[in-house]
Formats: C-alpha cells, structure tokens, sequence
C-alpha cells in the first residue's frame, strides 16, 4: 500500500520530533522486544496475519527476531496512513506488512532493502468488460483504498479525481467491486495476485507507474537496526527460502506475474 503524502505530513506537524524517541538496535535488544507496526488482518493474508496463516512478511520477521534473539510484538495500527506517524512518534521500532517504498515515504524514514516487488494494477470484475489501457479507465468509478497513495499515480495518470472512490477500508476493494460501489479498482500487484486465486472472475488489466518495491521501514535515527535488517533481508533474497514463501503464499503463478510487473 502507497502512503499519500497529503495525508501524513500533516499529521506530523503534530508530532514531537523523532529525534525524541531514538531507539536503536542495542537498546531493543536490551529490552529484548522488536516492536513491528502493521495494519493486521483478524483472517488469513499473504504479508501480514494474526489468522492461522501469518504471513509472508510475518514469518521473515519473525525469523529476524528468533536471529537477533528477540521477542516479536505486533502493534496493531488501524489505518496504512497511521502507520508513518506511529513510527516516527516511537510507537514501534519496524513496520512491515505490505508496506511500499515511496518517495514521499523515504522524506520521514528509512527503508530496508526490497523485501518484495511491487507495482500498481487496475482490476475489474467479469462480467465488466476488462481495462486495455489508461484510455479507457477515464470512463470508470475507480476505487482505491482509504489512506494510501493511490490516487496519486491515478492523478499522474490523469484520472480526474472526481472517479475516484476512496472509501474503501483496506481489504475491502474486492468487496466494493463485488456490490458494483465501483466498476474498477487499482491495487498492489501482490494483493490483485491473491485475490485472482479465490476469486477467478478477477481481471488484471494495466500496470499504473513504475515498478516499486514493498519493504520494511524504520526511523532515520535507527542506522544499526536497519544495517542488520538490510543484512537479513539481503541474504535471505539469495536463498529458496523467499522463493519457496512467495509461493506458498502467492501461489505457482506468482513468480511469471511479478516478473511482468518488474518489466522483465
């Protein structure tokens, strides 16, 4: 999910400055607790789950903390545009779940290495007749998830904002268009890969923008915390470990879809 810089920087004005809540890895393993900031699903999701499947991303940084000999503590975050200012306010030390890589994001906070590829996609449902091109998009009511950036690479694409519904809370796009609120929606690659397995009536149509990357994102006062997240999530890339992740949680298909979405 893409954080909209509209929403968050003014949020931050209202905040101390993050200098104020320095905590570095020596001091969270003093305190033997990485705190990791999600938008959590109650039920199954491929990043982040506090269902019986947790997740890719859950188990990555689980294993993290099982390395650096450390207790794992999720703290819940209700909406993705809460999820910055949290961190910057000290509320946690990590955030992780299907969180993207932006530009507006990497002004607040720094961000880890690739944990994930990403890229935004326009979706439809059968039996509306699927997306071609941008073209064609203008003449839809397109949903977007509240809270995230979105609608930025909609207005890039010069979509008017006034077809754009961001009403939708996250994971529920998927429903929006099933009770017709809207006829076409933009998402994350990796969310429109899973929804196309429980839901074959799914089409995937064109890639909005340039390929981008989901990751971890900690404070810019935390410099040894993400050298060793950096060093993790690089070496874990190398092995069968992530490959064999992204297919138990995205499925056979995954690697071919992502791969187009990179522009290989």
């Amino acid at each position: 999910m893409r954080l909209s810089s509209r929403v968050v920087l003014p949020a931050l004005l209202l905040l101390p400055s993050a200098a104020a809540f320095g905590q570095d890895l020596p001091e969270i393993r003093e305190k033997g607790t990485l705190r990791i900031l999600v938008v959590p699903f109650a039920n199954d999701d491929e990043f982040f789950s506090l269902g019986s499947r947790p997740g890719l991303d859950h188990e990555l940084v689980d294993a993290f903390c099982s390395l650096q000999k450390l207790k794992a503590e999720v703290v819940p975050v209700s909406t993705w545009d809460g999820l910055v200012p949290a961190l910057r306010a000290g509320k946690g030390d990590v955030i992780a779940g299907s969180f993207s890589n932006t530009e507006a994001r990497r002004k607040l906070i720094d961000f880890t290495s690739e944990v994930f590829p990403t890229r935004n996609v326009v979706v439809t449902l059968k039996p509306h007749k699927a997306i071609r091109d941008l073209e064609e998009l203008k003449g839809e009511r397109v949903g977007i998830v509240r809270g995230t950036s979105m609608g930025e690479a909609l207005a890039e694409a010069g979509i008017p904002h006034s077809a754009i519904d961001d009403t939708s809370p996250a994971g529920g796009l998927l429903q929006a268009l099933k009770q017709g609120k809207v006829s076409a929606g933009v998402m994350g690659v990796e969310q429109a890969i899973s929804a196309q397995r429980t839901e074959p009536s799914l089409d995937l149509g064109p890639f909005i923008g340039i390929p981008g990357s989901l990751a971890w994102g900690v404070r810019k006062d935390s410099p040894l915390l993400l050298r060793a997240l950096n060093d993790y999530v690089d070496n874990v890339r190398k092995t069968q470990t992530w490959s064999r992740l992204v297919i138990k949680y995205f499925g056979e298909r995954a690697p071919e879809i992502l791969k187009k979405a990179r522009g290989d």
